[in-house]
Parts: C-alpha cells; sequence; structure tokens
C-alpha cells in the first residue's frame, strides 16, 4: 500500500525514523509549518496541491496528524484521496502502519484511540462470551473449586467475584441511605453485596427490612450478611440471604443446621472470637480452617485465611495461609483486600490492582472490600476492572499488560515521544499578582454533587442562575454565551476553576473551590 503522511517541521524526523520500518511504500510530506497540530484540513489540501506525484503516482491513502482537531474528511473529498487521522503520538506510527487494512481508520478519532477502543472491545467481549457460556458454566460448576452464590457463578474457574461491603447497614437503613449505597456500589462494578452489621449489637430485628430493601435495590446481584453474632446470621437465612459472613469455630454450632436446611453457602474463618482465639501461624490458619470445613460438611463454604494488614501481623504469613490452603483444599478463597487498602496511607488503585493479581495466582474467587476512607473511594470499581485484567491475563497466558482495559489513572501507560519545540522568543518568568477586582455580573460558587459540576451565579449575594454539566468546557462557553462574565481575569479564573472540578469528577477527589486538588509532601520533578 502506497502511503502518504503529512507532518510538521519539528515532528519530520521522528515520522520519518518512525515509518521507515514499514512494509508499505511510505512518503512523508512536510508541511510549511513548525507544529502538525497546527495543521487544518484546509491547509493540508493546500498542502497537497503543492506535490507532484507523477514520479511516485498518487497514494491509496493519506494519514495526517491525529492531533488535528477537525473532522479530516473533506480533505478526501477535495483531492480524491482517501484521508484519516494518524496517531496523537508520531512513535505510534509503527503500530498503526503495522494495522492498515485490519483498522478501520477514522476521519474523526486519532488512530492509537481507535486501537485502544478495539482492544478494549475485544477484551470485554472475551469475557461476556464467557460469562453467557451457559454449557461450560454447568461443566465447571461440576467441579470442587466452584460454587453458586444466589445464581452467581463463582469459583477458581471463574472471574474474581467482587464483594462489596456496606458497612454500618442498620444505620444506613434508619437514615434512608442504604439503597443509595447498594445502587453506588452496584454502578461501581460489584458482582455481589455485603451487608455488614454492627459488632457488638444484635440487629436481627432490622436484618428483614434490611435485605428487602438490599434485593429492591440489588436485583439479581448475590446479597450476603457480615455477622458473627447467631440471631442475626438466623435471620439472614431465614429472610433469604445468599451467604453468610462468617462462621468460626464459635458460632459454626448454632447457625449450621438452618444454613444446611437452606443451603446457605458461608464464609469460614481460622478463628474462635468466642473464646478470643487466633491463630498464630500460618499451619494453625490452615489447620483451623479445614478443622471447621469437616464440622460445617454440608453446605459450600468459602475460605478466608483472613488477609493481614501490612506490618499489623505479617501480610507475608497470611497470603503464606492462602496459598497452602488453596494447595490442599479445592474451595473457594475470600480474599479481604479491604483489610489492607483501608490500613494503608496510599491510593487504593495500585495496591487494589497488585493484590487482585496475587488473588489470581492463589486461586482466589471473592474479592472483599468496604470503602471507608477518603483514599479507599473507588475500591469496588478498581477491583472490578482489576478482577477483569487478571482473568484476562490468566486465560492468555499472559502478565497483565496491553490486555486493552487497564487502571492506570494518573499516570500514562508509556512515555511520550513528543517533539520539544524549541522557540527563539524571550522568556518571561511569570510572577502573576493581579489586583482582584470584582466582576459587574457577579460571582461564581462552584461544587460537584451527585456526579456533576456546578456552578452558581451569585448577585448582590443573591443566587440568580445555576449552570450544571459533567463537562468544564460546556460550562465556561455556555457562561460566555449567556454574558455571564465581562472581565478577562474572571474568565481565566473560571476556566480554571471548573477544570479543576471536572478533574474531581473524574478522579474521585474533593473539590473546594480556591484550594488546590493536589498537594506534594516531597519534591517532584518530570524526567
Amino acid at each position: 500500500m502506497k502511503v502518504l503522511i503529512i507532518t510538521g517541521k519539528l515532528a519530520s524526523e521522528t515520522v520519518r525514523e518512525a515509518s521507515s520500518t514499514s512494509e508499505h511504500e511510505v512518503h512523508v510530506h512536510v508541511a510549511d509549518t513548525p507544529i502538525a497540530a497546527f495543521l487544518t484540513p484546509r491547509r493540508i489540501i493546500s498542502e497537497i496541491g503543492k506535490i507532484n506525484f507523477s514520479d511516485d503516482g498518487v497514494p491509496d491513502i493519506l494519514i495526517v496528524p491525529g492531533l488535528i482537531p477537525k473532522d479530516v474528511g473533506i480533505i478526501g473529498e477535495r483531492t480524491g484521496i482517501p484521508a484519516y487521522k494518524g496517531p496523537t503520538d508520531a512513535a505510534d506510527l509503527p503500530i498503526v502502519l503495522d494495522l492498515l487494512g485490519e483498522l478501520e481508520l477514522s476521519t474523526e478519532k486519532p488512530a492509537d484511540k481507535l486501537i485502544e477502543e478495539e482492544q478494549r472491545r475485544r477484551a470485554l467481549q472475551f469475557i461476556e462470551d464467557f460469562e453467557n457460556d451457559q454449557r461450560r458454566i454447568s461443566t465447571l460448576l461440576e467441579r470442587d473449586e466452584n460454587i453458586l452464590v444466589g445464581g452467581l457463578p463463582t469459583g477458581r474457574d471463574f472471574p474474581m467475584r467482587v464483594l462489596a461491603e456496606v458497612a454500618n447497614a442498620p444505620i444506613l437503613l434508619e437514615e434512608g441511605r442504604l439503597r443509595e449505597r447498594i445502587d453506588y456500589f452496584i454502578r461501581s462494578g460489584a458482582d455481589m453485596i455485603d451487608l455488614g452489621m454492627l459488632a457488638g449489637e444484635d440487629n436481627s430485628d432490622l436484618i428483614p427490612e434490611i435485605i428487602r430493601t438490599a434485593r429492591s435495590a440489588a436485583g439479581e446481584v448475590p446479597v450476603s450478611v457480615d455477622s458473627l453474632n447467631p440471631p442475626e446470621i438466623e435471620a439472614a437465612v431465614e429472610c433469604g440471604a445468599d451467604m453468610i459472613l462468617s462462621l468460626d469455630l464459635g458460632n459454626y454450632r448454632e447457625v449450621l443446621p438452618l444454613l444446611r436446611k437452606h443451603g446457605v453457602p458461608a464464609v469460614i474463618l481460622p478463628t474462635d472470637y468466642s473464646e478470643g482465639w487466633v491463630p498464630e501461624t500460618v499451619e494453625e490458619r490452615v489447620e483451623a480452617l479445614e478443622e471447621l470445613k469437616r464440622k460445617c460438611s454440608g453446605i459450600d463454604v468459602i475460605a478466608d485465611p483472613v488477609l493481614d494488614p501490612v506490618n499489623s501481623r505479617s501480610i507475608v504469613d497470611s497470603v503464606m495461609a492462602c496459598r497452602m490452603y488453596a494447595e490442599r483444599n479445592p474451595d473457594p478463597i475470600f480474599f479481604g483486600v479491604g483489610n489492607v487498602t483501608e490500613l494503608l496511607d496510599t491510593d487504593s488503585t495500585g495496591v487494589n490492582a497488585l493484590l487482585a493479581g496475587f488473588g489470581m495466582e492463589l486461586g482466589v474467587s471473592i474479592l472483599f472490600t468496604p470503602e471507608e476512607s477518603g483514599k479507599a473511594r473507588g475500591s469496588v470499581y478498581e477491583l472490578s476492572v482489576a478482577s477483569q485484567m487478571m482473568f484476562l491475563a490468566r486465560n492468555r497466558g499472559s502478565v497483565p499488560k496491553d490486555l486493552g482495559i487497564n487502571l492506570v489513572l494518573f499516570k500514562d501507560k508509556r512515555r511520550s515521544g513528543g517533539v520539544i519545540e524549541k522557540v527563539d522568543v524571550p522568556v518571561i518568568e511569570a510572577e502573576g499578582g493581579m489586583k482582584f477586582v470584582r466582576d459587574k455580573m457577579g460571582s461564581f460558587k462552584i461544587m460537584v454533587e451527585d456526579g456533576r459540576i456546578k456552578a452558581v451565579l451569585y448577585q448582590g449575594m443573591e443566587p440568580r442562575t445555576a449552570l450544571t454539566s459533567d463537562s468544564a468546557k460546556k460550562l465556561y462557553e455556555e457562561i460566555i454565551n449567556r454574558n455571564l462574565v465581562s472581565r478577562l481575569e474572571h474568565a481565566a479564573y473560571l476556566g480554571a476553576e471548573l477544570q479543576k472540578a471536572e478533574i474531581a469528577l473524574r478522579t474521585g477527589k474533593d473539590y473546594v473551590q480556591d484550594f488546590e486538588l493536589f498537594e506534594r509532601s516531597f519534591p517532584f520533578e518530570g524526567i
């Protein structure tokens, strides 16, 4: 295929080098502009008019810079050469050129975005096909490693299921916020909902209403009740809970007959909290779980070796116990990821992904987490994506990289091959210091609520107009279109604050007007 690539002066060498190894016949035309992104469709049409195609012939396809903001379809219409957007970064040209003929390029979207979308589509399709293959599921459920929780197949042969804990469910019920919390977790990707009771209290009388509310919110999503209190467990089983957290050596006798009668699976712990006993060694954990498993014959069990926080007892020992139990027993395994993320002062994303990777290698079936602290907000979503990543990696026999889905949220997956622009102009160190002058049109109060950005215009301390969107650009354009701002510095301020609000909306950060979103506690310079 004969390919013509149009670029600017600064990127020309990068483009030539990136396209030099292609099996296609690639020609590079350098437009008379330093920056490729400054090119417009009309400018490119003009550039093509300057090219003499008599020597090399008319190209089959024209690739233009992916950073051009407008639709480039008009180029093909005016020149007769099909024109499409290339990648946003010239370093990705080899991938795009390799996929010519397989990838349907676009006049609107950059080629690298199309590749990412196709990879994602294929990854999600693989998982969907697996989950919908009823014949395969029926076969896998015959194995000891797999069970049904409610109607959800769960076990070592399935993607790890994310169990989201609704902590303090009795309190949320009384406050009328239980449904809201469950809705949020299901939107975040939870496969199961766990209703956490209050330690040291007996709220068995509230459990019927708690489960009714949870069922109406969760639909077909399995619901478990989290308690060691036998009366609460009994009430939960009688009300149709799909799973119980948890049985241990101190409470199993009282509730086991009812669990057997109703066929309800239970998470088992290597403890006897009624006697204040917890195992000290890896071997004690595994042996206690195995003993309780034998005593709980007649029900399906999910073994929880108890994942310890970092530097509490030993996270390493708890992982070793998980491995030892998995090697000796086929049962599904429970992994309390929230024990680590909630007690570690770092962003949860990488922690959740890494622990999901541990879980995949250990044969874990359920990833359990609450979202009680700000730093752990979004953990259910993160574990949902991480579970998909690990399922794909395991089935492809690969490391969890380049799968089509990822959890790279705050950094870039790879370093840009972008061109450094060198300009010979005076460089001024910006000092700021503009005197504040109130805008005669009024002042804006900006907030983030209910998944939207809201900008309220105040005039004379009275609210006059409220604008809302999930896009900073739409908001500041609407403000300008309605003539609600009259000073340049006010317009610039609004643009900056609205963009901060959008970043907060996307990342889960708290937004407070006039305060920075991110603070560094140590010096850092990008490399």
